[in-house]
């Protein structure tokens, strides 16, 4: 593994690095550049951070890289020991930490690399930054999450850091997830219903199956599927 360089910190480096930037990036993000200036918070979800104290200030990175099957996303398994949602696959990223700063000026950016950096290895120095998508609310964690958009243009060798923590860190192609066979409509046993994608012998669901269905859809990459297709959760072993 290549030496990681901590996402804390100040300075010039640090500065440049947590810079949103769409300079170089490969033509066919152009879609999800557009997307993140234009969308709005409705259009990806029906949860919106409430006002109050009691909202927790976190942060994702949603990273695409350039692997051998073409445009891919960098996702993560969670430990099937953890309190909270065990065994989930998910965007690598968590809680701001006061050294993040201020969330109101590029405190999610240095927390999402940071985590990124915490729960994947990834070397933070070779991750462009360029875009940031509207807060998002999980009501059962009372988490506001900012979704942070990246473009792993220099990989780095990454997997799990903390087997406390995460289970596995894999890629997944784009065209996986944009395969109509791969898609599927989840049931919770508590009634949620929502989108989902069987790719790596993972089942993504929930917030994260919600925000890359949503991205698919506005940089116009889905492909119709079949919404009646379901999985219920209560009969997955």
């Amino acid at each position: 593994m290549t030496g990681a360089t901590r996402a804390g910190g100040s300075g010039s480096t640090e500065s440049t690095r947590t810079a949103l930037s769409t300079a170089g990036l490969p033509s066919w993000l152009d879609p999800v550049v557009e997307a993140a200036r234009t969308v709005r918070p409705t259009q990806l979800s029906r949860f919106l951070p409430p006002a109050g104290d009691d909202v927790r200030e976190s942060a994702v990175l949603i990273l695409f890289g350039d692997g051998a099957q073409g445009p891919e996303l960098l996702l993560m398994e969670r430990s099937g020991t953890l309190r909270s949602h065990a065994g989930q696959p998910s965007f690598p990223g968590g809680a701001l930490d006061p050294e993040d700063g201020d969330p109101e000026d590029g405190a999610p950016l240095r927390a999402a690399l940071r985590e990124a950096e915490e729960e994947t290895g990834l070397d933070p120095a070779g991750v462009q930054l360029f875009g940031v998508l509207p807060k998002l609310y999980i009501p059962v964690s009372r988490f506001a999450v900012t979704p942070v958009l990246g473009w792993w243009r220099e990989p780095s060798p990454v997997g799990v850091v903390d087997p406390a923590e995460t289970a596995r860190v894999f890629t997944v192609p784009v065209a996986d997830l944009t395969e109509p066979a791969n898609r599927a409509t989840v049931v919770h046993p508590s009634g949620f219903q929502g989108p989902a994608f069987l790719v790596e012998s993972a089942l993504v669901w929930g917030f994260t199956a919600g925000l890359i269905d949503r991205i698919l859809h506005y940089a116009g990459w889905e492909r119709p599927w079949d919404r009646t297709r379901e999985v219920p959760l209560d009969r997955l072993s």
